[in-house]
């Protein structure tokens, strides 16, 4: 069993940055992946970056790379997300999720069996 307990979410004008936090307890050895998604009011959630914990890489789809950055401690079992020039588009709850198998296809949440309790990030113009 893994444990995800988010932080970080917070309301923020248009143009400034946040950085979201995931930590994970319990079985955290058995962790692969872990991604962010993020989810507005009637839209399914969608995976904005994703980190293969074993080997540190990131993944990002192409319209987010540039202004949203995943990166991990290890010492303390956190999953970081910063996202940058945030607009009111970015407002949403977001999610963190860790896979404990390979991913293949790391956008889509059915392969992610652990969730954190969101955060929510509101961005105003």
């Amino acid at each position: 069993q893994v444990q995800l307990v988010q932080s970080g979410g917070d309301s923020v004008q248009a143009g400034g940055s946040l950085r979201l936090s995931c930590a994970a307890s319990g079985d955290t050895k058995s962790i692969t992946y872990v991604g962010w998604f993020p989810q507005a009011p009637g839209k399914e959630r969608e995976g904005v970056a994703t980190i293969s914990t074993r080997a540190d890489v990131p993944f990002y789809p192409a319209s987010k790379k540039g202004r949203f950055a995943i990166s991990q401690d290890r010492a303390r079992n956190t999953v970081y997300l910063e996202i940058n020039s945030l607009t009111p588009e970015d407002s949403a709850m977001y999610y963190c999720a860790a896979a404990t198998r390979p991913v293949i296809v790391w956008t889509d949440p059915g392969q992610y069996l652990y969730w954190g309790q969101g955060t929510q990030v509101i961005v105003s113009s």
